[in-house]
C-alpha cells in the first residue's frame, strides 16, 4: 500500500510538472466567450475546460465573458482578441459552410448532428475550415433550438399567420422564413428576445431548453403558453480563431477535442430539457410535422440560391438524412439541396 502511495504520487507530481512546462511554453493568446450568464454559463464553463485542453496545443487563452454576441464579435474582428466563441449563426459571417450547420431545419436530432459535425472535424475537410484569415477550430453543440408559444393552440405552420415572431437582428435567415409563413417578424438580439416574450411584446420566440429556466420563460409562457416540441434548429456554439496568430495544426488540433467532447455536451442539453415540466411541450402530429418540414426545406433552397446558406453545408446534410432514412420524400425530389 505504501508502495502504490509513493507511485500515485510520483505520478501526480509528474503530471503536475507536465502541466507547468506546458504552461510555461505557451503562446498567450485572448479569447472573447459569448454566453448569455457571463462568467457563470454553461458556455463559458464550457471554455474553460477548451482552455486547459488548449495548453497541449501550445496556447494558454485567457477568457473574456461577453454576454453581448454582437459586442464579442465586433472585439475579435478589432482584433482585441484572438480568438472568440459564440453561435453557429454569428460564425456565418467569418465561414458560411460552419455557418449553415444551424440552418434552419436541416437536423432533426442530435444524432444528424453528431455525423456532420464527424465528417468535417477530420482533416480532409481543413480547408473547408478556413476562410482566410479565419479559421473554425471547434464546434459544440448547444441544443436544439425550440419555439416557445404564449398560446398552445399554435401547434401548426398555418397557425403561425399574423403572429409576431421575435427574430435575430443579425440572422436574414429568419426574416425570411417569417415572412415566408406570413409572421410579423420583430427584430431583438439575443439579449433582449426573451424578456420580449416575457412582457407580452411577441407572440413566440425561440431558443434550446437552457434558456426556459435561465430567461424565466416560464412567465412568458403563463397561463396558456407551451413549447412545441419539434426541433427548429440544432444550435451550435462555434471558436473561431485567427489562423496567423496560432501555432501550426491548432487547428485540427482543437477540432478532434471538441467531437470527442459531444457527447458529454448533449449529455448536460437532455438534462437542461429534463427539467422543463412535462405540462409545458406541446405534441406535433405528424402530419403537421411534415408540413413543417417541407417549408424549412423550401426556405433552405430559397436562402441557398440567394447566398446565405452555403450550398455544400446543405447537400452534405441532405445526404445525411437521406442515409439515415431514405423514405422521406426530399431524397427523390426534384429540387434537392
Amino acid at each position: 500500500m505504501i508502495i502504490n502511495k509513493f507511485f500515485t504520487y510520483r505520478s501526480f507530481t509528474f503530471l503536475l510538472l507536465l502541466i507547468s512546462m506546458a504552461t510555461a511554453q505557451a503562446v498567450p493568446k485572448k479569447m472573447c466567450v459569448f454566453d448569455l450568464l457571463g462568467a457563470n454559463g454553461p458556455f463559458f464553463s464550457q471554455m474553460k475546460d477548451y482552455k486547459t485542453a488548449a495548453l497541449a496545443w501550445g496556447v494558454e487563452l485567457e477568457l473574456k465573458p461577453y454576454t453581448s454576441e454582437r459586442v464579442a464579435a465586433e472585439d475579435f474582428k478589432a482584433g482585441l482578441c484572438d480568438a472568440v466563441s459564440f453561435t453557429g449563426i454569428r460564425a456565418r459571417q467569418f465561414n458560411s459552410f460552419t455557418g449553415s450547420l444551424d440552418a434552419i431545419g436541416a437536423m432533426p436530432t442530435y444524432d444528424h448532428l453528431k455525423s456532420v459535425v464527424t465528417t468535417i472535424s477530420g482533416p480532409k475537410a481543413a480547408k473547408l475550415m478556413f476562410n482566410d484569415p479565419y479559421e473554425v477550430v471547434a464546434i459544440f453543440p448547444a441544443g436544439a433550438g425550440y419555439m416557445f408559444v404564449n398560446d398552445r393552440t399554435i401547434d401548426t405552420v398555418g397557425e403561425l399567420a399574423g403572429k409576431r415572431i421575435a427574430i435575430l437582428d443579425s440572422d436574414p435567415t429568419q426574416v425570411e422564413m417569417v415572412n415566408f409563413i406570413g409572421g410579423s417578424p420583430v427584430s431583438t438580439s439575443i439579449a433582449n428576445m426573451y424578456s420580449k416574450f416575457n412582457n407580452g411584446s411577441v407572440d413566440i420566440t425561440y431558443g434550446p431548453a437552457i434558456v426556459y429556466e435561465a430567461m424565466e420563460l416560464y412567465k412568458g409562457l403563463e397561463p396558456n403558453g407551451g413549447i412545441i416540441n419539434f426541433s427548429l434548429v440544432q444550435l451550435t456554439m462555434q471558436v473561431v480563431i485567427r489562423k496567423a496568430a496560432f501555432p501550426q495544426g491548432y487547428g485540427q488540433k482543437s477540432r478532434e477535442f471538441s467531437l470527442s467532447q459531444f457527447d458529454l455536451a448533449v449529455d448536460l442539453i437532455k438534462k437542461y430539457e429534463a427539467t422543463i415540466p412535462a405540462r409545458m411541450w406541446i405534441s406535433v402530429p405528424e402530419a403537421d410535422a411534415i408540413g413543417y418540414l417541407e417549408v424549412f426545406r423550401q426556405s433552405r433552397i430559397r436562402l441557398r440560391d440567394k447566398g446565405i446558406y452555403n450550398a455544400k453545408m446543405l447537400k452534405l446534410m441532405r445526404m445525411l438524412r437521406c442515409k439515415k432514412d431514405p423514405q422521406q420524400s426530399e431524397c427523390t425530389a426534384a429540387d434537392k439541396e
